[in-house]
């Protein structure tokens, strides 16, 4: 097993911002229900509805279908607010706009932690990274420090957003130097919110959804930990 750092423990504020509706599940839930369960706040912002996710349902039914999963899922784990910036599913584009839109969203919610997906072209050898995670998690490493700057977006502060200094960053990444451990209620609230997305996983194969969330965050949680890659 790789030799890790522990996961510090000194902030009491996180923000998790993904590309869809199930990336905060497929990797970080059970440290999300870790954290929240010791009492410290978890907020969610993802930049779609994940409305181009399910092959065959149009994403005027997706989105809203998807909203509703990824509402329940929260519940599982204790996340204190959800949010979405409504760009295009599979077309998200890293720039000026997402940065401004992340950067503001951390100026309001002020946390201390900001969490996101691997930004890499690949998450390992032979496995190519998704457009939206590229781009979403590049944006986020950028905003973070947007957000403490007056004036590369000034209009935040005319809207009353002041700056906000992050101490960290954590990304559920391939090249992890850090970990969280999590206790089987925690792993078994992650198993939970990933199965709330079951028209979602029904999509992905025909195991159920349970038994896909299952091997998904047992994989993740191996060792009884989650692994990130900090900066900060």
């Amino acid at each position: 097993m790789v030799d890790l750092e522990p996961f510090p423990q000194d902030w009491q504020r996180a923000l998790v911002v993904v590309a869809h509706p199930d990336d905060p599940e497929y990797g970080m839930a059970a440290a999300v229900a870790e954290w929240t369960e010791g009492g410290k706040e978890v907020h969610y912002l993802l930049a779609t509805r994940g409305e181009a996710g399910i092959a065959g349902l149009p994403p005027e039914q997706s989105g809203p279908l998807r909203v509703r999963e990824q509402q329940d899922a929260c519940l599982r784990v204790g996340v204190a607010s959800l949010a979405f910036l409504d760009h295009p599913d599979g077309r998200v584009q890293e720039g000026l706009q997402l940065r401004r839109e992340i950067a503001g969203h951390i100026r309001q919610v002020r946390p201390d932690l900001v969490l996101t997906l691997n930004h890499r072209d690949e998450w390992g050898p032979g496995r190519w990274n998704s457009a939206d995670h590229r781009a979403v998690g590049r944006s986020v490493l950028d905003a973070v420090s947007d957000a403490d700057n007056e004036w590369i977006f000034p209009e935040l502060l005319e809207a009353g957003l002041a700056r906000h200094k992050v101490r960290r960053v954590a990304i559920s990444s391939p090249h992890p130097t850090h970990a969280q451990p999590v206790s089987g209620r925690s792993i078994e609230c992650a198993v939970a919110s990933l199965a709330e997305h079951a028209e979602y996983l029904k999509a992905l194969g025909p195991d159920p959804a349970e038994s896909q969330a299952r091997r998904q965050v047992e994989m993740v949680t191996a060792g009884g930990r989650v692994a990130f890659e900090l900066y900060g």
